[in-house]
C-alpha cells in the first residue's frame, strides 16, 4: 500500500473532505490522527476507522490557536514518534455582502483558514526536518483550499481572501521546504457535496444555480478529493510541489458569462 507505515494528521477531519481523506489515507496504509474542534464527530470518524481495522485517534485542536497546534503534534509524537503527512481541511466561510461583514467575522475566517494553515504547516515542517536526523523520509503537507484561490466572490470576501493567501502560502512554503525534500501542495475543490450543500440544493432553483458553471453537470464527492490527496501524499507524486490542483468539474475552464453546457444547442454536438 502506498502509505504503509505513514502517520497522517488530518485537521478538520471530523466531517466532509477531511473525513473522506482520513478514510482514504487509512485504506492506503496510514495511521490516522483526527484533529478537530468537534469532538463527537471526530470520535465517530475514529470509530468508523477502527471498525474497519485501521489505527486512529482523535485530538481536540483549534487550528487558529498556537498552543492547540503545539499540543496536537506533541500528542502525535508521543503516540507514534513521527509525522509523515499533514492534511489541513479545517475551514469556515462567510456568506453575506461585503459591506455587512464585520471585522470580527473577517478576522475569525482569516485566523482559521489562513493563519491555521500557517501554524499547522510550520509546526509540521519543523518536526519533519528534525526527524530526518533519524533517516526518516521527508514528509508532505497538503492544504484544502478552493477555486476561490483564483476567483473572487462578493458574498464570501473573507473566504476568498483567505484562499488567495493560502495559494501563496503553498507556493512560498514549497520553496522554503524544498531543500529538505518536504513537498507542499494544495487542492482546490468547487461544490463538493456536504450536508450544508445538500440543504441548499434541495431548492431546485438553488441547485440549478450552483450547477450553472459546472461543465460536468454534477457536484463533486468528498472521496474524489480524497483520491487526489492520497496521490499527493504518495511517492507517485514525488516531483510535485508548490501546486494547487483544482477539482472543480471544469468551472475554472469556463469563460465568465459563457452559456452553460446544458443550455447549448443540441445541434452543435456532432
Amino acid at each position: 500500500m502506498p502509505l504503509e507505515g505513514k502517520i497522517a494528521v488530518v485537521s478538520g477531519g471530523a466531517q466532509g473532505i477531511g473525513r473522506a481523506c482520513a478514510h482514504h489515507f487509512a485504506e492506503n496504509g496510514a495511521k490516522i490522527v483526527i484533529a478537530d474542534i468537534d469532538e463527537d464527530a471526530g470520535l465517530t470518524v475514529v470509530s468508523e476507522l477502527k471498525t474497519k481495522g485501521f489505527e486512529a485517534q482523535f485530538i481536540h485542536c483549534d487550528v487558529s490557536e498556537r498552543l492547540d497546534v503545539h499540543n496536537l503534534f506533541a500528542a502525535t509524537l508521543e503516540s507514534y514518534g513521527q509525522i509523515d503527512i499533514l492534511l489541513n481541511s479545517a475551514a469556515v466561510r462567510d456568506e453575506k455582502p461585503f459591506i455587512c461583514l464585520s471585522e470580527d467575522e473577517f478576522s475569525t475566517i482569516i485566523d482559521i483558514n489562513l493563519k491555521g494553515s500557517f501554524l499547522l504547516g510550520k509546526a509540521a515542517a519543523k518536526l519533519m526536518i528534525k526527524q530526518q536526523d533519524k533517516e526518516l523520509a521527508p514528509g508532505t503537507i497538503i492544504f484544502i483550499s478552493s477555486i476561490h484561490t483564483v476567483l473572487a466572490e462578493p458574498n464570501a470576501v473573507a473566504f476568498t481572501v483567505a484562499n488567495g493567501g493560502l495559494g501563496q502560502l503553498t507556493k512560498a512554503m514549497s520553496q522554503a521546504l524544498a531543500p529538505y525534500g518536504i513537498r507542499v501542495n494544495a487542492i482546490g475543490p468547487s461544490n463538493v457535496m456536504s450536508p450544508k450543500l445538500a440543504d441548499i440544493t434541495r431548492d431546485d432553483k438553488k441547485r440549478e444555480k450552483a450547477l450553472e458553471f459546472a461543465p460536468l453537470g454534477r457536484f463533486g464527492n468528498p472521496h474524489e478529493i480524497a483520491s487526489i490527496a492520497a496521490f499527493l501524499a504518495s511517492d507517485d507524486a514525488s516531483y510535485i510541489t508548490g501546486q494547487t490542483i483544482y477539482a472543480d468539474g471544469g468551472a475554472l475552464s469556463m469563460r465568465r458569462g459563457a452559456v452553460p453546457p446544458n443550455e447549448a444547442d443540441d445541434d452543435s454536438v456532432s
